[in-house]
């Protein structure tokens, strides 16, 4: 019987079947099975948890809130939110004109849309506000902000709900007159 230098026999026909070990055939079909199972699990888990998507939302309308929260008492300015179904803008008030503005010098406080399918609801005294569908069909030549955001610290209690279907999982942005946030999710299964 034939031996390496080490004392390993090096004659294969001699072993028996099942001792010869994997072919690189068999270790790549083992591999792309387990990639296909840790993709479905990783999409599945995506399927039935928090939208990730709809938590960014409401997130950077909470930031952009609470910053013109604090610039209002800084500044002495009031500020308004217009929502619609779809996104949110923001104006700020002339007392030369007495008129609501818009805030045509900040990007980050112009007209926001939301990635479609996603949608909003807004929610003031314990009542649904009917909100227009876009700022195209809602008259803005004249707009009167449903949130306003005043120099005193005062906001207009609301809860600003962003969902992608209806009857699903939410995140819901929630001020209260003090101008105090916070973000709560329901519909979604836990982790």
């Amino acid at each position: 019987m034939p031996t390496s230098g080490i004392g390993i026999s090096t004659d294969l026909k001699r072993l028996p079947h099942g001792a010869r070990g994997f072919s690189l055939l068999e270790l790549l079909v083992v591999v792309v099975i387990i990639g296909i199972l840790v993709g479905t699990v990783v999409l599945s888990i995506g399927a039935v948890g928090s939208d990730r998507q709809i938590e960014q939302e409401v997130n950077r309308l909470r930031g952009l809130v609470d910053l013109l929260h604090e610039d209002s008492l800084l500044q002495s300015r009031d500020y308004g939110v217009m929502f619609t179904e779809t996104g949110y803008k923001f104006y700020v008030y002339d007392y030369e004109h007495m008129a609501w503005t818009e805030t045509a010098s900040d990007k980050l406080l112009a007209e926001h849309t939301l990635e479609s399918p996603l949608s909003m609801a807004l929610v003031i005294d314990d009542r649904e506000v009917v909100l227009k569908h876009d700022f195209v069909e809602r008259d803005v030549d004249t707009p009167e902000p449903q949130v306003m955001i005043l120099s005193s610290g005062e906001v207009t209690p609301f809860e600003a709900e962003v969902y992608r279907d209806r009857g699903r999982g939410h995140f819901t942005l929630t001020a209260e007159l003090n101008g105090k946030l916070s973000v709560a999710q329901a519909g979604f299964d836990a982790r």
